[in-house]
């Protein structure tokens, strides 16, 4: 497995990703398109894929807060159902956390899944993000109405578990050969 960045290439991929039911009904719409737009074109955000075995799994979206006085990173992640429960997750969640800590320099980061997305917090808890508090009526889901987050945060000293996989970068080219 590798996170790489998006490429024009790859959007075919994500939206049939963004369109499979277990992932659509996080995602908040019936529209693939509009998704994959607000995955791909969001201002500040860089959006990532995740590779298993030659194949786009699912995508991982870092944004980034520079002001030295709330520096952090937020982060967000799907997958294809045929790669969920599997803690190929877990595991790109990790790498990227290493990284932006490590290499970014952020001391916390941040992810919000839906309060009810037991999975998705599971797997956020594993890697040792820890919950901070309900987010009501935080976002629209895919019925129209509003549905409450729950906001976590990993601090670096707190991530757990060993990270092996290959992360590339705008300006962190691939230097580990192709597994």
């Amino acid at each position: 497995m590798r996170i790489r960045p998006l490429v024009d290439a790859d959007r075919d991929a994500v939206r049939a990703i963004l369109a499979d039911p277990t992932v659509a009904r996080w995602w908040g719409t019936d529209e693939p398109d509009a998704a994959l737009a607000d995955v791909a074109g969001q201002d500040g955000h860089v959006t990532l894929v995740v590779v298993v075995a030659g194949v786009v799994a699912g995508a991982i979206m870092v944004a980034e807060e520079t002001d030295p006085d709330y520096r952090h990173a937020g982060i967000d992640i799907f997958l294809a159902s045929a790669y969920q429960g599997r803690g190929l997750g877990s595991e790109a969640i990790r790498v990227l956390a290493r990284y932006l800590f490590g290499e970014r320099g952020h001391h916390r980061l941040t992810i919000d899944p839906a309060a009810d997305n037991d999975r998705a917090i599971r797997a956020y808890e594993s890697v040792g993000f820890r919950p901070v508090g309900i987010m009501r009526a935080y976002e629209r889901g895919r019925d129209g109405s509003f549905h409450d987050g729950l906001l976590m945060d990993l601090l670096a000293g707190e991530l757990t578990g060993e990270a092996d996989l290959d992360l590339e970068t705008p300006e962190r080219p691939r230097s580990r050969p192709r597994r």
